[in-house]
């Protein structure tokens, strides 16, 4: 057992979502990973970690994963929004499933996920919410529109959350990386943007490493509760745009 509060994670199998609860395990606090691929969590061999299979879109399954773990660690003092998608596609020819997909995923599993928590952290007057977007939730790009527009979404409901919730003494982050070494390009599915997205790629020298952003949050939690970082904005130096 550790006497630090619970982490709980969204998309806890790869990515960004891997390395939070890589580094909120390192650094003594109890996780509740979520994700769709159960195996890859167990994999992980987190101490004092709880791993439920999870799609965001099923705001039960949230509840009950975040109610099992809660049973065991207490309360969760941090939850990482970080379930996404990134079906990138010159949206002339995009099908609008893909729309579909990321709408879904991206903002009403954003939602879900909050949900699952924030009454919780209202009543106890403490909480930390960190929020997924991206630095296309700051800037659009052209063969990114639905997905821009999801994570425009969730820029403007963190907005809205941390004021509401200030009186609540909760903090909310919204989380915008640029280009990261992930497996976010294996849901590009249309083969321009993807190649396109390769390309310029490269010639930035390729994204930082997903532990560079874990850190970071790790940092701006452990900041005092009246202390609140309100973006983590983070880019390789070389991305122009």
């Amino acid at each position: 057992m550790t006497d630090k509060p619970l982490v709980a994670v969204t998309g806890a199998s790869s990515g960004i979502g891997e390395a939070v609860a890589r580094t909120f395990s390192a650094a003594g606090h109890p996780v509740l990973l979520m994700a769709r691929r159960l195996e890859r969590m167990k994999a992980l061999g987190l101490t004092n970690a709880i791993c439920r299979q999870v799609d965001v879109r099923d705001r039960e399954a949230i509840a009950k994963a975040v109610k099992d773990a809660e049973s065991e660690y207490g309360s969760v003092d941090m939850m990482f929004a970080n379930a996404g998608i990134a079906r990138l596609a010159d949206i002339g020819r995009q099908p609008p499933e893909e729309w579909d997909e990321m709408i879904d995923i991206n903002t009403k599993g954003v939602m879900n996920t909050v949900h699952a928590v924030m009454a919780g952290m209202m009543e106890r007057k403490s909480g930390t919410l960190f929020m997924m977007s991206s630095i296309a939730g700051r800037k659009a790009y052209p063969d990114h529109t639905v997905y821009c527009g999801t994570k425009f979404f969730v820029h403007a409901v963190s907005e809205s959350l941390r004021e509401y919730l200030s009186g609540y003494n909760v903090r909310v982050i919204v989380l915008s990386p640029g280009v990261i070494e992930t497996e976010v390009l294996s849901g590009v599915l249309d083969r321009g943007t993807l190649a396109a997205y390769k390309e310029n790629k490269v010639k930035m020298g390729g994204g930082i490493g997903p532990e560079h952003v874990s850190e970071i949050m790790l940092h701006a939690y452990q900041m005092p509760q009246n202390a609140l970082i309100q973006e983590i904005c983070i880019t390789p130096t070389r991305q122009k745009y």
